[in-house]
C-alpha cells in the first residue's frame, strides 16, 4: 500500500511587488493556517517516510513549519525544483519516480498542478485545492504502475473546516 499526501502551500503575501514569485512569503493567514494544518495532521497520526517541496518561499516555508510540528526531521526535506510551475505531467512523472521503499509520502506544491494531479489519481472530484488544503490517496500499486482514477481517498483537510473552533 502507497500513500501520496498532497498539500498546498499556505497563502502567501503579494505586498512587496519587488519580490518576483518565487520569493513571495507567507502572509498572516497563512502563517496562521500552516501551523494548523500541521496540528491537524498531527493529530491524526500523520508522519511521512519522505517530504518533498517545491523550493519556492511560501512552500518551502509551510514544509518547515508543518514538518516541525509533525515531527520530520526538517533537514530531511528535499526541496525539488520540478515541484516549482509543475504541471499535472511533471507531478505524475515526479510521483511514477519514487522509490517503491518510500510507502508514505507527502508533496508540497502549487496549484494548478496539484488540484489536477487529484483529480487525475482519484475518483475525488476537487474544483480547487484550497491554500494550506491537504488531500491523502492511497493505492495498491507500485508508485512506476499508477494509473488513473487508482487513488482512494484517505482525507481532505483545509483551514476554513476548523474557523471558530
Amino acid at each position: 500500500m502507497k500513500t501520496l499526501t498532497l498539500m498546498r502551500h499556505a497563502k502567501s503575501s503579494w505586498d512587496d511587488f519587488s519580490l518576483s514569485d518565487f520569493q513571495r512569503p507567507l502572509n498572516a493567514r497563512g502563517e496562521y493556517a500552516a501551523p494548523l494544518m500541521g496540528e491537524v495532521l498531527k493529530r491524526r497520526g500523520f508522519l511521512p517516510k519522505r517530504l518533498l517541496s517545491s523550493p519556492a518561499n511560501r512552500a518551502k516555508s509551510t514544509a518547515l513549519i508543518v514538518a516541525d510540528i509533525i515531527g520530520f526531521a526538517t533537514e530531511d526535506i528535499a526541496f525539488i525544483d520540478s515541484i516549482y510551475e509543475s504541471s499535472e505531467f511533471n507531478l505524475l512523472t515526479l510521483i511514477k519516480s519514487l522509490d517503491e521503499d518510500d510507502s508514505d509520502i507527502m508533496i508540497i506544491g502549487h496549484n494548478p498542478a496539484l488540484t489536477a494531479i487529484i483529480n487525475k489519481l482519484s475518483h475525488f472530484a476537487l474544483p480547487n485545492l484550497p491554500t494550506a488544503g491537504v488531500v491523502s490517496l492511497s493505492f495498491k500499486s507500485a508508485w512506476a504502475d499508477i494509473k488513473p482514477y487508482e487513488g482512494e481517498l484517505l482525507f481532505y483537510e483545509y483551514p476554513k473546516k476548523y474557523e471558530g473552533l
